[in-house]
């Protein structure tokens, strides 16, 4: 949106407090948010887009937009970068996790839910006899 000029510069802006005061509200009905921007380094992401162009069966999934945006790389983090500043807070922090290798950007997503998890503790509600249950 905005490295596309899609919007305003008032509108997106004012969209980081709108997230903020969601996940707020979210938390204030126990929802716990994660958050997870998987980085992948511009070498990584050209190395990509070349393998689509190059492989037929991979060829689907490219687009001149693609391409076009690749090279405005530099703008893109930029945005992210602050997106993620404006947005990241106690309650919902972002995790900014290393995407060029797949097997390690598995492994520290599933290390940022298990340990969400553990911190959250969730048990299976007690649930009430069946009085019916007796007859079986």
């Amino acid at each position: 949106m905005r490295v596309r000029r899609l919007a305003p510069e008032q509108v997106w802006r004012m969209r980081y407090e709108h997230i903020n005061a969601f996940e707020r509200l979210l938390g204030h009905g126990g929802t716990r948010v994660v958050k997870c921007f998987l980085h992948l380094s511009s070498q990584e992401q050209a190395r990509r887009l070349k393998a689509r162009a190059e492989q037929p069966r991979k060829r689907w999934k490219l687009t001149a937009d693609d391409i076009a945006d690749h090279e405005r790389y530099d703008e893109y983090e930029a945005a992210y970068s602050e997106a993620i500043e404006r947005t990241s807070t106690d309650q919902s922090p972002w995790w900014v996790i290393p995407a060029d290798h797949k097997w390690y950007r598995n492994w520290a997503v599933s290390e940022v839910l298990l340990r969400t998890l553990r911190d959250m503790g969730p048990k299976f509600p007690d649930l009430p006899p069946l009085p019916e249950a007796a007859r079986l």
